[in-house]
C-alpha cells in the first residue's frame, strides 16, 4: 500500500472563488474547496458553475481537493478554433 492513497470522487461546481479555486458539492453531499490541476491550467480548460468534475483528495484533509477532470456536457462546443502562430 502506498504512503498516500488518494480518494477520487465525483461532484458539481457550485461556486467560483478568486485565485482559481472552486466550491464543489460532492456526490455524498459534502462540500469542499478545490483548485484546478496543473494539466487543466496548462491547457486552459475552463470550468464554470454547474460542471460535473472529478476531484482528487488526500485522506488527511477532507475539506480540500484538486479538480483532475471536467466532464464534457452535451450540446456545448469544443471551443473556438485555434489560431496558428
Amino acid at each position: 500500500m502506498a504512503k498516500e492513497e488518494l480518494l477520487v470522487l465525483e461532484g458539481l461546481i457550485d461556486e467560483i472563488y478568486p485565485d482559481g479555486r472552486f466550491g464543489v458539492r460532492l456526490e455524498n453531499d459534502h462540500r469542499i474547496i478545490a483548485y484546478t490541476a496543473g494539466k487543466m491550467r496548462r491547457f486552459r480548460i475552463r470550468s464554470v458553475v454547474g460542471d460535473a468534475v472529478r476531484v482528487e483528495m488526500t485522506p488527511y484533509d477532507l475539506s480540500k481537493g484538486r479538480i483532475i477532470y471536467r466532464e464534457r456536457t452535451p450540446g456545448t462546443p469544443g471551443g473556438p478554433p485555434r489560431r496558428r502562430r
